[in-house]
């Protein structure tokens, strides 16, 4: 602890701390990480609690300077790493806007023309005059992602907290970040959801223990994140003890697609709807369980849909061999290409994954139409049914 603060207050006041050597009870928190992120570029940190995720974005955001190496960074960094992050609880909305955006490098003229188009895109109404302490973990997420956004990010660092906001209004944050990749804007993103990775993220860097262990694209990192964390069945015995079953065995009985008369297809026009079918082969019954399916193609268009509660809230009580998954998205105007699909099971709050296909589901097509949107999710309607 002594050391500790020594060395703090060496870098408060910029002086060099001249032992890098580990002393007793110390250890690298981050060690031979090495990458490149250029314009446009996204990338998805991954990996389980302590593994140094957040202490990479915070390094990345400027909070504290490296003990080895450097960190080059060309561009403003909009950041929203911790729920309140940058605000005083004591102050109101109105108040923390300025101070939060003066952090962010804004100027006061520049947050007075943009305060009206932060509080709307935050959707807290009258509360902007409220102590930002009455305000739920929800409400501080949406105003800190609504200034961060508006400082006109060269790279937007964001931590797991999306996961906090409701599923409208993370849908809004994944539209806003895809307006952001088509103008240049590099995107980091640490997330224990691969879904939402894999809308998000072109590329990933899976770490563990302060080292990247894979890294490239999202698809062949997040298949690396499951073989490396499998996820086990327990069950609790008379005593409270956990005693190990099995691993789930899971696999798709089959995928299919129709179009809006009823014909199967993998062939689709961009903007007409897109039903896909499928059931789940499983040893065992799984309950309270969200469903998942995805598609996405070499670009940064990508299309993500989930029951869970974060997402659309559809109840999915229990799952087995007999259930069928029905997805209906509604006027999908994507741009034209190969779709790559993938299929997920995941419990209902997107923190274990019992299931995850995104090779060998195959591809859908899709041909051009004048009207193309870039964006994460169209209307949709789901239907999960046990027989």
């Amino acid at each position: 602890m002594f050391y500790g603060t020594i060395d703090a207050t060496k870098s408060i006041f910029g002086l060099p701390i001249e032992n890098v050597d580990l002393r007793k009870k110390e250890f690298w928190a981050l060690q031979d990480i090495n990458f490149e992120l250029k314009r446009g570029e996204t990338l998805g940190l991954i990996g389980q609690n302590g593994s140094g995720k957040t202490t990479l974005l915070r390094l990345l955001n400027g909070l504290f300077p490296p003990d080895k190496g450097k960190i080059t960074i060309r561009g403003r960094i909009g950041a929203l790493i911790a729920v309140g992050a940058g605000f005083h609880p004591h102050m109101t909305g109105r108040e923390n806007i300025f101070l939060n955006g003066t952090i962010l490098g804004m100027t006061k003229p520049e947050l007075k023309r943009k305060f009206d188009e932060i509080v709307d895109f935050a959707e807290i109404g009258d509360f902007i005059d409220s102590p930002v302490a009455t305000y739920s973990s929800g409400m501080t997420v949406r105003l800190g992602f609504a200034i961060a956004i508006h400082c006109d990010p060269d790279i937007l660092l964001l931590d797991e907290i999306l996961a906090v906001g409701d599923g409208r209004f993370q849908q809004k944050c994944f539209s806003k970040i895809a307006k952001f990749l088509k103008n240049g804007t590099s995107v980091v993103f640490v997330s224990h959801s691969m879904p939402i990775v894999q809308m998000i993220c072109k590329d990933a860097a899976f770490m563990d223990k302060g080292k990247i262990l894979a890294y490239g694209k999202v698809e062949d990192v997040v298949g690396f994140y499951y073989n490396k964390c499998a996820v086990n069945v327990f069950e609790t015995n008379e005593i409270g003890k956990n005693n190990f079953i099995s691993t789930y065995n899971i696999s798709y009985q089959y995928l299919k697609f129709y179009n809006e008369k009823g014909e199967e297809t993998r062939t689709f026009q961009s903007g007409d709807d897109i039903i896909a079918e499928w059931r789940y082969e499983m040893q065992n019954e799984i309950k309270n369980v969200s469903v998942y399916f995805g598609m996405a193609n070499d670009g940064f268009t990508h299309s993500g849909y989930s029951t869970a509660k974060t997402y659309d809230n559809y109840k999915v009580e229990k799952i087995n061999s007999d259930t069928i998954c029905r997805i209906r998205i509604k006027k999908p105007y994507l741009s034209p290409g190969d779709y790559i699909v993938s299929i997920g099971l995941w419990d209902e709050n997107l923190q274990d994954c019992y299931y995850n296909d995104y090779e060998s589901t195959g591809k859908i097509k899709i041909f051009s139409s004048n009207k193309i949107h870039t964006r994460f999710q169209f209307d949709h309607e789901w239907n999960v049914i046990n027989k």
